[in-house]
């Protein structure tokens, strides 16, 4: 957007410069400022409505007539109150603070639920304090100033007294259909560059599935595996559990008050919370651990979520969330290991139980199935995958 003839400071230190001719008031002094009390019920006695609740607003840029609500009910004088209209600004006052949603369409029985503020602007374009509260320096304003322990919570005064600075009318109107077709234009690219890296995580896995499970040879002769999932595998190829050709660790869990962020004792990791890319970062160490893992152990998780895997790039200790998968000699190279894992923990999502959060056995760990080929083959395969799975990286990293 080209820039105005003059500026002039805005008083407010951070909000800087504005237009000469522009304003700058205290948002009570342009829009109605409601905190809704408003819970989730249902009484007969009461009118129906749906409530605009905290995940509405903190997933939606936008409350819309598709947008699905809960049903609930209210008394007549919270319905009056809290009753949604097109142009409103809903924000979070708990916990995420101050995100805010814009009612973009005229709804029916709609009321504005409880954690939330609702405005409505009398003297400003609803949509230009939309826009205005989703900037970064908004969000900075309320969370400086924002209080509560442990969970943070806006004030009314701190929303009421929210410097906004204001444009005449027309120009508000401009400036909310320009970042309108703007933010829309933005949106689409992301959604077009989030299926890009989708269908390459895509192409990854497919990639590695076929290699793993048929090889690098198009014309080599097949036979059955077995397995109905594999299909048919290379003639020479074996059908084993991992048992039979791999040694598998299952992690044990000494007592935290044993735990230290000191570095004294051995890295530990008690599940995948701090795995990364390719190896982990810990946070934590024990001197007593009971269980351990070498240099080129694969883990694979067992718990929350089940399936994750990393490269031990050095001794830790492990705890119960975790196995450690070391490949034996003639067997399994430890490249082919993991791809081959990252294959068959498929089977592992199938099996997974647990009341509070999924997790697996040793027996379910130790019966995977892995597609076997000779050593030499099983090179040929991880020499392919490093150099294709790498540049696909490549991709998803540029995306």
């Amino acid at each position: 957007m080209r820039r105005y003839p003059a500026y002039k400071d805005s008083g407010v230190e951070w909000i800087g410069e504005i237009p000469a001719h522009w304003e700058v008031k205290r948002l009570k002094y342009v829009a109605k400022i409601l905190p809704s009390n408003v819970d989730k019920h249902i009484y007969s006695d009461e009118i129906q409505v749906r409530l605009c609740n905290y995940t509405d607003v903190t997933y939606n840029d936008y409350i819309t007539v598709d947008t699905v609500l809960e049903k609930g009910s209210c008394k007549e004088s919270e319905f009056t109150k809290y009753v949604l209209r097109k142009g409103d600004v809903i924000i979070t006052k708990d916990a995420q603070i101050g995100i805010p949603t814009f009612v973009k369409d005229d709804l029916e029985n709609v009321v504005c639920g409880y954690h939330l503020t609702m405005i409505r602007g009398a003297a400003c374009n609803g949509e230009f304090i939309f826009r205005f509260i989703q900037s970064d320096r908004t969000r900075r304003y309320f969370e400086l100033n924002s209080n509560g322990v442990p969970i943070y919570g806006l004030g009314n005064s701190t929303i009421e007294n929210l410097p906004l600075p204001i444009p005449p009318d027309s120009e508000q109107v401009q400036i909310a259909d320009f970042l309108d077709r703007k933010t829309e234009q933005i949106d689409e690219l992301v959604r077009i560059k989030e299926r890009q890296v989708e269908l390459l995580a895509e192409h990854r896995t497919v990639l590695i599935n076929q290699t793993v499970t048929k090889g690098l040879d198009p014309n080599v002769e097949m036979k059955p595996s077995g397995i109905e999932w594999i299909g048919e595998i290379p003639k020479h190829w074996a059908i084993k559990r991992l048992k039979y050709v791999a040694d598998i660790n299952m992690g044990q869990s000494p007592p935290s008050k044993e735990y230290n962020s000191d570095k004294l004792g051995t890295p530990f990791l008690q599940g995948n919370a701090e795995f990364g890319k390719h190896h982990p970062t810990p946070k934590i160490y024990c001197p007593t651990a009971k269980k351990y893992a070498i240099p080129g152990d694969i883990f694979l998780s067992v718990r929350a979520p089940v399936g994750a895997i990393n490269i031990a790039d050095r001794e830790y200790g492990i705890g119960r969330g975790l196995c450690a998968i070391c490949p034996r000699a003639n067997q399994l190279e430890h490249g082919y290991a993991k791809y081959s894992l990252e294959v068959v923990r498929t089977e592992l999502y199938v099996v997974a139980t647990g009341s509070i959060y999924n997790a697996v056995t040793v027996d379910e760990v130790s019966n995977l199935t892995c597609v076997v080929p000779k050593p030499s083959k099983q090179r040929s395969i991880v020499n392919f995958l490093d150099r294709k799975t790498a540049q696909i990286d490549e991709l998803i990293a540029a995306e």
